[in-house]
């Protein structure tokens, strides 16, 4: 069986993970993008960013797996964000509305404030 064509890195700051995806997310490597994102919020981080530079190609099962780790995200108090998203992934966001419930910033906010980058304090 071959390995799926996707690598996840990750970079712990106290409560703040940086998660880096290079690859594919679909639905072979979407439970890799799961199990990262589990192991983080069951290991106290609160706040989860995800750059997706260099993720080619990301299908529903990826949104899929994003959307349950930011509801559970935010069952616990934190907030899952999603950093430079491919174009594959940015069509399935824009039309499904959902671009806002990964941006990681309270409704009341979300007009205003920018969101935030990483690491924390970076221009």
């Amino acid at each position: 069986m071959p390995l799926p064509d996707l690598n996840v890195y990750r970079h712990d700051k106290r409560s703040r993970a940086l998660i880096t995806l290079a690859g594919e997310i679909d639905l072979a490597t979407a439970p890799l993008v799961s199990a990262s994102l589990r192991e983080c919020l069951y290991g106290g981080i609160r706040t989860i960013d995800v750059d997706l530079t260099a993720v080619t190609f990301c299908d529903v099962s990826g949104l899929n797996a994003f959307l349950h780790a930011a509801a559970q995200a935010t069952r616990r108090g934190g907030t899952l964000r999603l950093h430079h998203p491919p174009l594959a992934l940015r069509r399935i966001l824009t039309p499904s509305d959902t671009a806002l419930l990964l941006s990681g910033i309270p409704a009341s906010h979300r007009e205003s404030t920018p969101a935030p980058s990483w690491p924390p304090g970076a221009p």
